[in-house]
């Protein structure tokens, strides 16, 4: 029988706009938190804050770069920019008694919300920040579609299962 415990990102690799860049030092995932709506008066006894599925506030990934590359500077652009993280996950098969490997991918599109170039130091990293707004998300584990996300389609599956389907049926547009 399978257990199998994911422990580390043993590795990652970061493309931006297809191209691999291997300046980054760190990126941070996106917090995704539901935009929410209080309900109150009759038929509740009191209020409560309830989310409004499918429908979420800003999302931002980070990125932290050890230097600046080349390509960094095309962040600047006011466009939407495609960011690749791939993550080579170590995990432990207990019932097998081995490390494997799973894959994390988290595809994203996004416009640069600011960009600091860092800093020279001598015999120091730069340490850039990139910050991006996420018009688009799909996070894919093993392969597996997990979650996908596009604010301007309305579209926003988990696990195969879309929850704004009926929302696009009733404003006609499928």
């Amino acid at each position: 029988m399978s257990n199998i415990i994911p422990e580390r990102i043993r590795l990652f690799e970061v493309y931006i706009n297809g191209a691999m860049e291997s300046g980054i030092a760190e990126g941070d995932f996106p917090n995704m938190e539901y935009m929410t709506s209080e309900v109150k008066g009759a038929g509740i006894a009191g209020a409560a804050e309830t989310i409004v599925p499918g429908l979420f506030a800003s999302i931002t990934c980070t990125l932290k770069w050890r230097n600046t590359p080349k390509n960094f500077y095309v962040l600047a652009e006011p466009r939407v920019h495609t960011i690749d993280l791939y993550g080579d996950i170590n995990a432990f098969d207990a019932g097998l008694g081995q490390t494997v490997t799973q894959q994390l991918h988290i595809f994203m599109k996004a416009q640069t919300k600011h960009y600091d170039i860092g800093s020279m130091t001598v015999g120091e990293s730069m340490e850039a920040e990139t910050e991006h707004e996420i018009v688009y998300i799909k996070v894919e584990y093993d392969g597996a579609t997990k979650v996908e996300l596009d604010k301007y389609n309305y579209i926003y599956k988990v696990n195969g299962t879309d929850y704004l389907a009926e929302s696009r049926k009733a404003l006609g547009r499928q």
